[in-house]
């Protein structure tokens, strides 16, 4: 009887790029980003645009704003690239099939109707 293991690499874990704070993958790094962003401007709008602490705050909380939008609504549980097609579609429209063009026949018995 032979007693000897064989182990294989499976790479089960390679699948997964992690989660941090519940973001998939690098998305934590976008939020770190817009943070970063909206306490630099926070400062410079308080200290040297001497701006008032309430409109410093507001005009700061935009870049987290729009981190928060970008992760949630084109990263986050979405497939790869999902994002990039959708900038894609806004930017250029449609995609690079041709256009549909829709023919109306009409019968050719049928009477003009203007």
């Amino acid at each position: 009887m032979k007693t000897e293991l064989r182990l294989t690499d499976t790479n089960a874990a390679s699948d997964s790029k992690g989660r941090t704070w519940g973001l998939e993958g690098g998305l934590f790094w976008w939020l770190v980003g817009g943070v970063g962003v909206a306490i630099t401007l926070f400062f410079v709008l308080l200290v040297i645009v001497k701006t008032s602490l309430l409109t410093a705050f507001l005009v700061a909380l935009v870049p987290v704003g729009l981190c928060l939008a970008y992760i949630f609504g084109l990263r986050q549980g979405k497939p790869p690239g999902y994002d990039r097609d959708c900038f894609e579609h806004w930017v250029s429209g449609g995609g690079f099939a041709p256009e549909v063009q829709t023919r109306l026949f009409k019968h050719p018995l049928a009477e003009d109707q203007l």
